[in-house]
């Protein structure tokens, strides 16, 4: 019995542990390549996909809004490929290509969904240029961290 319990807490915390680094790493590494290429406004433009493009002009409150808001998208990106590789054991035992064609997929679903139906509205027709550096952006610093965090830590 205690060890049964020792064992669940064991893989609480191992699940936990792979989403929670896989998260915060992808999401730190996105949001300062995004700093880098688009300014220090960027969770402003998050937080707008969320109150609408008013947003923009916001203030620090708006601003700590695009944070979490950016935050919460990749843990829950992390949480979906956790979920996944307990059914799809080809997703924790090939991290390299799973994580780059993961991060493909984020952004395909960022800009054909998430973005379309966000109070942005935001659509294409998309730069070939920007499309590319989305792509490169999500595959390594996006796909990459979650995956190889999910080989890692989960068990």
């Amino acid at each position: 019995m205690i060890a049964d319990s020792t064992l669940r807490q064991s893989v609480k915390r191992d699940r936990f542990t792979a989403i929670v680094v896989g998260g915060l790493v992808a999401g730190i590494l996105d949001l300062t390549q995004a700093f880098i290429f688009f300014g220090w406004r960027v969770p402003l433009v998050v937080a707008s996909g969320l109150l609408g493009r008013q947003a923009i002009r916001g203030g620090p409150g708006t601003y700590v809004l695009g944070v979490f808001l950016h935050f919460f998208i990749a843990l829950s990106v992390a949480t979906i490929y956790y979920v996944a590789s307990r059914r799809l054991s080809f997703l924790k035992e090939h991290p390299l290509v799973c994580g780059l064609f993961y991060g493909m997929a984020v952004e395909l679903v960022m800009n054909l969904v998430v973005l379309p139906l966000s109070a942005l509205h935001a659509r294409g027709p998309y730069e070939l240029h920007e499309l590319l550096q989305g792509l490169l952006a999500h595959m390594f610093l996006i796909g990459l961290p979650i995956s190889f965090s999910i080989r890692r830590f989960a068990k």
